[in-house]
């Protein structure tokens, strides 16, 4: 494996992980009733050649955000 092909298995292996992450918690996020619609790998990362992928929370309503933090005080205790 040339020095290339190594680094395009790497970026791939992120774009992976950070979609496994994504779903993960958006599977934790359902376990506790809390819906986001916007939660994904941000596209800009597919674009690059060295992705160094973000997960995006995306945007929510008021009834989700006092969801979420409710869920996040309940697992405080």
């Amino acid at each position: 494996m040339n020095h290339r092909t190594g680094r395009l298995r790497s970026a791939v292996e992120r774009l992976q992980e950070a979609e496994e992450v994504r779903n993960e918690l958006n599977a934790a996020l359902h376990g506790v009733g809390v819906v986001l619609p916007s939660l994904r790998v941000d596209p800009a990362a597919y674009a690059e050649e060295w992705p160094r992928p973000l997960v995006e929370l995306g945007r929510c309503n008021l009834q989700t955000a006092r969801l979420l933090t409710a869920a996040l005080l309940a697992g405080k205790g």
